[in-house]
């Protein structure tokens, strides 16, 4: 059987940004036969995420994620539908993900690599587990349940950077429900501003690229912040923590404006904006979602949770066919997405 799958053309270089170019599409002949043990699937979504920019280098810079080789297919988040199964506890029909999915249309794998999910728990939005209801969900509200301190009526101001992102625009949510009283977000347009305002629920938003941002944190936070939820690092990040109060919390999620620069991760911060974030004793801890893999399943459910009550708001940017996954990656990196980036593979469910 011939299937289609996306390679690693080139590595843009440490210092790089990657560009579409630097994936290339070609087929390949699946095996006739599976083996005991493994599973068919046909690949229906894919998720392209900021932690991925670093796998493009020889070297990732850590020693949980691997990089990609050069002429081999490139892999993450995926979702699918097992055709053929000859593991134990998987069967024809079943949908199942990984955080290993190779990008090609259908693939062979071990059937131990994969975990069944749920339709109900996404209301049949399958793409849903590879955001909101997956990973960048659990990196969101775990992040905030560990490392925000948040104490419900205490009257905190929660600051989210990329908040029109996967994680941020989930995280400003989040950080309502568990009992801020005042979120504000920071991002790239003001189309992104109003959608955080009107559709999510911030209380206000800044776009970085109009007007000072430290200034409009002065007016739009008068009581100081209390909790970041930092996702792109650099100038934006340096501008909060100036705003930030004594014995406030940084939640580490990402630092996406330093991912093209050789740079160690978490990237030390200005030594002027160190010194105050010593001074005010701020907390800023590297926050690694996989190690709370005790807390998935609970975390699964109670987003599944908030989702089906209408309190969490799930937003996609979908873009249609394997062949546009560098395109979608090079647009997630510059913040061409609102939402979590996804590209449907196959929309196909029956069998």
């Amino acid at each position: 059987m011939i299937v289609q799958r996306v390679v690693l053309n080139s590595r843009p270089g440490k210092n790089g940004n990657p560009v579409a170019e630097n994936f290339c599409m070609e087929e390949v002949n699946l095996p006739d036969n599976i083996t005991e043990g493994q599973v068919q699937v046909r690949t229906l979504y894919l998720s392209v995420d900021p932690y991925m920019r670093c796998r493009m280098n020889e070297d990732t810079g850590t020693d949980y994620i691997t990089p990609w080789q050069l002429s081999q297919v490139v892999d993450g988040g995926g979702i699918g539908i097992i055709e053929e199964s000859k593991h134990k506890n998987m069967t024809k029909g079943d949908f199942v993900t990984s955080f290993y999915w190779p990008w090609q249309t259908k693939a062979i794998l071990d059937g131990n690599v994969l975990e069944k999910v749920d339709p109900k728990l996404v209301d049949g939005h399958l793409s849903y587990f590879l955001g909101a209801i997956g990973m960048p969900g659990l990196t969101s509200l775990i992040g905030v349940q560990e490392k925000g301190h948040i104490t419900a009526g205490s009257n905190q101001t929660m600051v989210v950077s990329g908040a029109a992102g996967a994680c941020g625009s989930l995280a400003g949510q989040i950080g309502h429900l568990l009992g801020c009283s005042r979120v504000v977000g920071i991002c790239g347009t003001d189309e992104k501003c109003l959608f955080l305002t009107s559709e999510l629920g911030f209380d206000a938003a800044i776009n970085y690229k109009k007007g000072n941002v430290t200034e409009q944190l002065r007016d739009l936070c008068p009581a100081g912040v209390d909790v970041y939820f930092d996702n792109v690092g650099g100038d934006i990040t340096d501008a909060v923590i100036s705003q930030m109060n004594p014995n406030s919390h940084i939640i580490l999620c990402g630092q996406i404006s330093q991912y093209n620069k050789d740079v160690p991760y978490p990237p030390p911060l200005a030594p002027a904006v160190e010194a105050i974030r010593k001074e005010k004793n701020i907390t800023r801890e590297r926050f690694m979602v996989l190690n709370y893999k005790d807390r998935f399943e609970p975390g699964i459910l109670q987003l599944s949770q908030w989702f089906k009550e209408g309190k969490l708001k799930i937003k996609e940017t979908m873009i249609n066919g394997l062949e546009n996954m560098g395109a979608a990656f090079q647009s997630m990196m510059t913040g061409g997405n609102t939402g979590k980036q996804i590209v449907c593979v196959s929309e196909e469910f029956t069998l």
